[in-house]
């Protein structure tokens, strides 16, 4: 089978999930993709100062834990707009080279450009703008089919 005990995804996320629903939407996911990979999710704070000041130190938080191992993927509206097939196969691709991909959501006011600069993949789910919270639910949604269709097994279109 596919990925299992090869990697680990890690998803770096500026701020805390406080909705029930939500909550039991990620644990949801979680369980269904520990079948396939061990996947880690960091809250870092969410700062509340003004945009520069709020950028620098999430970043600083953001950058504590980012390994040099790391592929990184950053969630920016800027990114590039892929499909679900298109995505599968790109994680089965870093998956060649890299143990780890590091997935980096950040937070009302984006993410620094340093942490953009750093990244290995720039992603866009829509040119919309989703709460933080939500948006966690539908990266783990999709981590979860990509490892679906590199398995070949079946998942609601």
């Amino acid at each position: 089978m596919y990925g299992v005990n090869r990697s680990m995804i890690k998803i770096i996320c500026v701020g805390k999930i406080k909705e029930k629903y939500l909550v039991d939407a990620i644990k949801e996911y979680l369980k269904r993709l520990s079948k396939y990979t061990k996947v880690n999710i960091i809250e870092v704070p969410d700062e509340n100062f003004d945009i520069k000041k709020t950028l620098i130190k999430e970043k600083d938080s953001i950058l504590k834990y980012i390994d040099e191992k790391d592929y990184i993927i950053t969630l920016d509206i800027e990114g590039k707009n892929i499909s679900s097939i298109e995505l599968a196969e790109k994680i089965k691709n870093i998956q060649i080279n890299y143990s780890d991909i590091c997935f980096i959501i950040g937070g009302s006011y984006g993410l620094h450009k340093d942490i953009k600069e750093k990244s290995n993949y720039s992603l866009s789910f829509s040119k919309m703008t989703f709460p933080h919270q939500l948006f966690r639910v539908m990266l783990l949604e999709q981590i979860y089919r990509t490892y679906k269709i590199n398995n070949n097994e079946s998942y609601h279109k």
